[in-house]
């Protein structure tokens, strides 16, 4: 390995995922002279909020996401194109547990990256120079930093290894200055939230405790988030970008939200989470990381491990099953001690890329590319 390599990170699915990252990365980053994130266009924007990250690249490969456009010829060799005139000199690829490495490491040899390291159980054959194997149980976050270290990044002296994010704006003007707890009620995969009437007596709980309460969600879920308000809380759905979204979960003082993109949004500005975890995927692997949490849901429905995206039981039992009491009780043990520092560093002063759309197929298909910054587009 060269003193400072060019290096590539990948990590091709959501923003959460890409959030999970984050100390991975940094870690990489200590040790190269240009650190690039190729990821997917729901974990675009969570990319650019990355401490270390100089570059961004987009791609919508078709072996990730619940709804992965068609293999076409052409754009995998422009894909392999842009990435060879980056002339990385090492990439790692990261991916969960049950997603193989393998079709993107077969992309970035063809590309001519040199070499490439990746978590894998299947036999590469000549793709990967490194494979590891991921230790059993560990957690999303760890398992990327394992990878990072094994390939030659360890994290760099005082950084802990939590999530982070550059410092977000001030979101006072949007929530007003008095304390205030947030509920985010809205999730990319239905199963890991509560039904929206269940959302909202949780939110009337909480408003009838004492608690000043803030509803956010995505430009999708207005409907949504105005009928979880109603009239007991401050409703920001579709009022905020990302960044605007990191700011007014960086100051709440605490964050009631399923297992989605937000819940590790709100950890990676250190706020405590009480997480609505459903038992489709495991908690020890996806779990609030690096923050003070709770965890609340019933562990024992006959939808744990199945990854569904809807609930497959009448009544959603795993969550609509918590009670008021249990999210109050939550809330208090998270807010008895003061807020803890936000953990923040200021932006990259490298500009990022982004990515323009192809002269063929859909927009979020192609190849990524130099282009303008992006206007960022309020958050899912």
């Amino acid at each position: 390995m060269s003193p400072e390599p060019r290096t590539l990170v990948v990590r091709l699915d959501s923003g959460g995922d890409v959030l999970l990252a984050g100390p991975a990365v940094r870690a990489v980053a200590a040790g190269s002279a240009h650190t690039a994130m190729l990821c997917g266009p729901l974990g675009e924007r969570a990319a650019r909020l990355l401490p270390g990250v100089d570059e961004v690249l987009v791609y919508d490969a078709p072996w990730v996401g619940f709804d992965p456009p068609p293999v076409r010829r052409g754009e995998l060799d422009a894909v392999a194109e842009v990435l060879a005139g980056r002339r990385f000199d090492r990439a790692l690829v990261l991916a969960s547990f049950h997603q193989s490495p393998l079709p993107m490491a077969l992309l970035l040899k063809a590309a001519g990256v040199p070499w490439v390291a990746a978590d894998s159980e299947h036999y590469p054959g000549s793709l990967l120079d490194l494979r590891h194997h991921r230790a059993p149980h560990r957690h999303e976050t760890e398992a990327a930093l394992d990878l990072a270290e094994a390939a030659g990044h360890p994290l760099p002296p005082g950084d802990d290894g939590r999530l982070r994010i550059t410092a977000p704006p001030d979101t006072t003007p949007l929530t007003g200055a008095a304390p205030y707890v947030v509920v985010h009620p809205g999730a990319a995969v239905p199963a890991r939230a509560w039904t929206p009437g269940r959302a909202a007596r949780a939110v009337a709980a909480l408003a009838a405790a004492g608690h000043r309460v803030v509803v956010t969600g995505g430009p999708g879920e207005k409907e949504l988030t105005d009928s979880v308000a109603d009239r007991h809380a401050l409703d920001l759905g579709g009022r905020t970008t990302l960044a605007e979204l990191a700011g007014v979960l960086a100051r709440a003082r605490a964050v009631v939200v399923g297992n989605t993109g937000p819940c590790h949004l709100a950890a990676a500005v250190g706020t405590p989470v009480v997480c609505l975890f459903a038992p489709v995927v495991p908690a020890e692997r996806w779990a609030p990381y690096g923050v003070r949490s709770v965890l609340l849901g019933r562990h024992d429905t006959p939808c744990a491990g199945s990854r569904a995206r809807l609930c497959p039981t009448v009544g959603h039992p795993c969550l609509d099953s918590v009670t008021d009491d249990e999210v109050l009780a939550a809330v208090a043990s998270l807010t008895a001690d003061a807020h803890g520092d936000l953990l923040t560093t200021e932006p990259p002063t490298t500009e990022p890329l982004t990515t323009e759309a192809p002269t063929t197929g859909p927009p979020t298909t192609g190849p990524p590319t130099t282009g303008p910054p992006a206007t960022e587009p309020p958050t899912p």
